[in-house]
């Protein structure tokens, strides 16, 4: 028999805790293990575990130690188009402009079309506008204006010095395009 610390009462041998004050009384071993030991074993064993999956990995890959030259897209075209203006198509059907070189101003925007397309599908939506009658239809190049989204060929139709002007011509254009809208330009 053995006393309790804390109270003095009376222990049997092997016995956990005081059965009056419920102190655990000393020289009781743990049970299970400590929860710290073996950390320098786990540890040891991630550690194996990343090498080889980092072998894997290269070993997958072909591992030539990056002897390859890196090609880096940074966006834009691999040729400038040798013209602004579109030539006429034949027998002389309706001429497509562009925006005036470094004038700010507003528009009336007909469509957006992504420049992975190519010039070629704003060029066919720019004649049809121009041939049911729109003025002043062009295209620009939205990444050359601050004001626009770039990597887009823009179809427009008027130059206005105002968005007021822009506005009022708005419905016409609405009734050959019905998403029309009216679009500041700055250079």
């Amino acid at each position: 028999m053995t006393a309790c610390p804390r109270c003095g009462e009376h222990a049997a041998q092997g016995q956990e805790y005081c059965l009056s004050c419920g102190t655990r009384l000393p020289g009781f071993p743990l049970r299970g293990r400590d929860p710290g030991a073996g950390w320098a074993l786990r540890a040891l064993l991630t550690a194996a575990i990343a090498f080889a999956g980092g072998a894997v990995a290269i070993a997958a890959t072909g591992g030539d130690g990056g002897r390859d030259e890196v090609i880096t897209a940074i966006g834009g075209f691999a040729t400038t188009p040798s013209s602004t203006t579109l030539p006429s198509p034949a027998g002389g059907g309706p001429e497509i402009g562009d925006w005036p070189t470094g004038r700010d101003g507003w528009t009336i925007a007909l469509a957006s079309l992504p420049q992975t397309e190519g010039r070629r599908a704003a060029v066919a939506r720019a004649r049809r506008a121009r041939a049911r009658g729109l003025p002043e239809v062009g295209i620009l190049d939205s990444s050359r204006y601050a004001s626009l989204h770039p990597g887009y060929w823009v179809v427009f139709s008027g130059v206005y010095s105002s968005e007021a002007e822009a506005t009022s011509a708005l419905e016409p254009a609405r009734r050959v395009v019905r998403t029309a809208t009216v679009r500041r330009v700055v250079p």
